[in-house]
């Protein structure tokens, strides 16, 4: 059973085998072995023909010399030594020309009768073992995906109140700080944030109700998921060892030279192809596209609040006007993370400690400076002052 990894990303989020309908690169896979073999055929033929007009042209070259040799004033083991390349030629051509036919009636027959044997069409479906990891997936995914969508449904419902929340807080806070506002509105005010808050703890009680449902469900999930997908990695497993095989065979029709820098040549594509290795293709296949994949398994996404967009024209006219600076700075804490998208701009993590060296502008934005020295500015509802 594969493990729920630790560190998740928004593309494994979007990419990972278990999402809802990313099975079918598993399932189309088949199309694409089929497609391949095809390739390989029409890759071979051109080869075959590049072979054929090679050994003619060896024909043509062998002819034209032979006779103007025979009038050309040698003699001896001279003679007999040129006119030996024209010999050697000729069986060249020959060996050129058998490697030819080989590649077309032997290896390339050999590639369509197999691929006509293991990859059985379903009227009106396309490939029959496509068409059966299709349903089998789809069937075990159903259930999955339903309780997902649920899940996906709380998680916007809950992040909907936490920002309801937030705006009876600011609505409250401002009613506190307005010594204009009566005691009752201020009471109202505070009456109608605990309500929202406790509207909040309500959603997120369900959140976690569905969260749970769908983790007890997925071990099953996997469970299903993974013995659908071995089976396509078996016959998977069956296709490229025959290719393989395929591969080694043409390979022993070309490899035709005893000279040396050709046969390092040779010898490299040979350790090549005797690298193929069923298992490791299919331990790579399951980690890049099957259950080996890094996923984003369901879990609480916490609410981080919103940034106003700093208008930097207008925080620099409030510099130049003589906005005034905090002596020795005020210690800060980050209570989320942040990366800055501007140049002037702070990074930090939560939990991270800095100075404040301004006070919060008009935008929600301070000026502040990292341990490390780097000045910018931060939003000012990401921290807290630092006790």
């Amino acid at each position: 059973m594969a493990s729920l990894p630790k560190e998740l990303t928004q593309d494994a989020k979007r990419q990972s085998f278990w999402m809802p309908g990313n099975y079918v690169r598993t399932v189309h896979r088949t199309e694409k072995s089929f497609q391949a073999c095809n390739d390989i055929v029409a890759c071979f033929n051109e080869r075959a023909k590049v072979e054929k007009q090679y050994a003619q042209q060896l024909n043509q070259w062998s002819n034209k010399w032979k006779t103007i040799v025979d009038s050309r004033p040698l003699y001896g083991s001279l003679m007999r030594a040129w006119q030996c390349f024209f010999t050697s030629t000729e069986r060249l051509s020959a060996l050129h020309s058998s490697i030819s036919q080989s590649l077309t009636a032997e290896e390339g027959d050999r590639v369509k009768t197999w691929q006509k044997e293991t990859f059985p069409k379903k009227l009106f479906c396309g490939f029959s073992e496509s068409h059966g990891n299709k349903t089998s997936f789809s069937r075990a995914q159903k259930p999955w995906s339903k309780k997902l969508m649920k899940l996906e449904k709380a998680r916007v419902a809950y992040h909907k109140s936490c920002q309801r929340e937030q705006n009876a807080l600011d609505k409250e806070k401002q009613a506190n700080e307005n010594p204009q506002t009566s005691p009752e509105k201020k009471q109202k005010f505070l009456e109608s944030r605990e309500k929202v808050t406790e509207d909040k703890e309500k959603v997120r009680e369900r959140y976690e109700k569905l969260l749970e449902d769908v983790t007890s469900y997925t071990p099953r999930y996997m469970e299903e998921m993974e013995a659908i997908f071995e089976q396509s990695q078996e016959e998977e497993r069956k296709r490229i060892s025959f290719l393989k095989q395929a591969f080694l065979s043409i390979h022993r029709h070309l490899d035709i030279t005893n000279n040396e820098s050709v046969k390092a040549v040779y010898s490299e594509l040979h350790n090549t192809l005797m690298s193929i290795n069923e298992l490791d293709d299919l331990k790579w296949w399951k980690n890049n596209n099957g259950p080996g994949m890094p996923t984003d398994w369901p879990k609480i996404d916490e609410w981080v609040p919103p940034i106003k967009k700093l208008n930097r024209k207008k925080r620099e006219q409030q510099r130049k006007d003589g906005r005034p600076v905090m002596i020795g700075g005020v210690k800060v804490r980050a209570m989320y993370d942040y990366v800055g998208e501007e140049g002037d701009e702070l990074s930090f993590k939560a939990g991270e400690v800095f100075l404040k060296v301004e006070e919060e502008d008009d935008q929600g934005w301070c000026r502040g400076v990292l341990s490390g020295g780097k000045e910018g500015f931060y939003p000012a509802n990401y921290v807290e002052v630092a006790e």
